[in-house]
């Protein structure tokens, strides 16, 4: 399914689950309320969250929802977006358990405050594919509407995730040592070299010349991040190695120059 019909269906849904809609008097609170029984999203949270007005909730306004859900201010936005962002903005609804539109955003704003670059969105994708859809243990700090998902999945097959996410390894201390250290450098070094072949570069060899993994590790880990898991300490060092290529070959560039 392309993702323009992915996020019409998931509006349609929404919709559908705003038509399930009765009115009732609360003695309590004197006053006149909606309740719903939902199929697809959790109803309540949403009107809260986005200060819905349940009088008069259309199709247009279910579609301006699902973008907001997903990185978007306006839906006339997913209509104009590029296929990296479409492919992300799927990728963040799917993954809203994992992390809110808002929480990577934020993460998204340290990445390119904090390595003075603007990233594409080809970037951004490249980004939440290493390091949270295809990681798990993520947990969002944020509330996942979707109701869809979570019936699916059994008690049992939750105990079993929340098994699986404490036995996870974690990096307690920095700088790495021993068996750590040396896969660290490996994984380094071959997505450092990955990365060198995407961009190109005229001259490779003084790239490389200037490679030091030690020093990119130091740059990506840093102690204030422990304890962290150490399979998503992995992905970060593949999700920043790009950007840091390409500071290595503008470097390489200079030096040439003033050779």
């Amino acid at each position: 399914m392309k993702t323009i019909e992915y996020f019409k269906l998931q509006s349609k849904n929404l919709h559908k689950d705003f038509k399930t809609q009765k009115p009732y008097y609360d003695s309590s609170l004197g006053g006149n309320f909606f309740e719903y029984t939902p199929k697809f999203f959790d109803v309540d949270a949403l009107v809260t969250d986005f200060e819905i007005d349940e009088n008069h909730f259309t199709l247009m306004n279910a579609q301006h929802i699902i973008a907001k859900l997903v990185g978007f201010e306006k839906w006339t936005e997913i209509l104009k977006a590029s296929p990296a962002a479409l492919e992300l903005a799927r990728l963040l609804f799917d993954n809203m358990h994992k992390i809110r539109n808002e929480e990577w955003g934020y993460y998204i704003r340290d990445v390119e405050n904090d390595n003075d670059i603007t990233l594409d969105d080809e970037d951004k994708l490249d980004i939440f594919k290493t390091v949270f859809a295809e990681v798990d243990g993520h947990q969002s700090d944020g509330y996942d509407y979707r109701l869809a998902k979570s019936n699916k999945t059994s008690i049992n097959n939750q105990k079993i995730k929340t098994m699986e996410n404490k036995s996870k390894i974690q990096i307690t201390s920095l700088p790495l040592t021993g068996k750590d250290h040396a896969e660290f450098i490996n994984v380094a070094n071959e997505v450092f070299e990955n990365a060198l072949q995407r961009i190109e570069h005229e001259h490779p060899e003084s790239v490389r010349k200037l490679w030091n993994p030690d020093q990119y590790l130091e740059e990506v880990l840093k102690p204030d991040m422990l304890p962290i898991d150490r399979d998503y300490a992995l992905s970060l060092i593949e999700a920043f190695v790009v950007h840091k290529v390409i500071d290595l070959a503008t470097l390489a560039d200079d030096e040439v120059l003033e050779a």
